[in-house]
């Protein structure tokens, strides 16, 4: 009786030679990573807008107020009748112009107030329609940086810069990774 048992060469059984050549064609497949979630995608982009409408909200009114008073501000000599920093304010009493004796409180120029102190004079600009709107004069001329505004400005870029790389790796997966059933 000869049997394939004595003759020293040992032969796999047929399934378990399938099952190793099923393992070695996976082998050079990879599966597909994970897809960026499109609510990541509308979050970076509604940050983005965020970002994007406060830098407009600290940059608009600081440059509107700045341009009024260019275009119809009335300078006068004012002296400074209060200064605090608990409700931050600068209050100023006009010296000379056609609202001499008036006293009103200085206007923020993107949240900032000049350093000043009581009893000190300067020179301010007004809109005569509004006295409540007004800046020193050097503000006027040239204002100084509007610090929460690029801030905001940069954080805003931060954001599309990054929901932009996301919604392109995004694209990149779905174009390479295709699935086949």
């Amino acid at each position: 009786m000869s049997s394939n048992r004595h003759t020293g060469r040992y032969q796999l059984p047929p399934h378990v030679e399938a099952a190793r050549k099923a393992a070695a064609g996976a082998a050079g497949w990879k599966p597909r990573p994970p897809l960026p979630q499109l609510r990541v995608i509308l979050a970076g982009s509604g940050l983005f807008l965020l970002c994007a409408g406060m830098a407009l909200a600290f940059f608009l009114p600081s440059h509107s107020l700045v341009q009024d008073l260019r275009s119809r501000g009335v300078s006068a000599a004012s002296t400074v009748v209060g200064v605090d920093s608990k409700p931050k304010y600068v209050k100023v009493r006009l010296v000379s112009g056609p609202e001499a004796g008036t006293e009103v409180k200085l206007s923020e120029y993107a949240g900032m107030l000049p350093e000043t102190q009581t009893d000190a004079s300067m020179i301010v600009t007004y809109d005569p329609e509004v006295p409540s709107r007004i800046l020193t004069q050097g503000w006027v001329e040239d204002p100084p940086a509007n610090l929460p505004g690029y801030g905001a400005s940069a954080l805003a870029v931060i954001c599309l810069g990054l929901t932009t790389a996301v919604i392109w790796r995004r694209l990149w997966i779905l174009r390479t990774w295709r699935e086949t059933k």
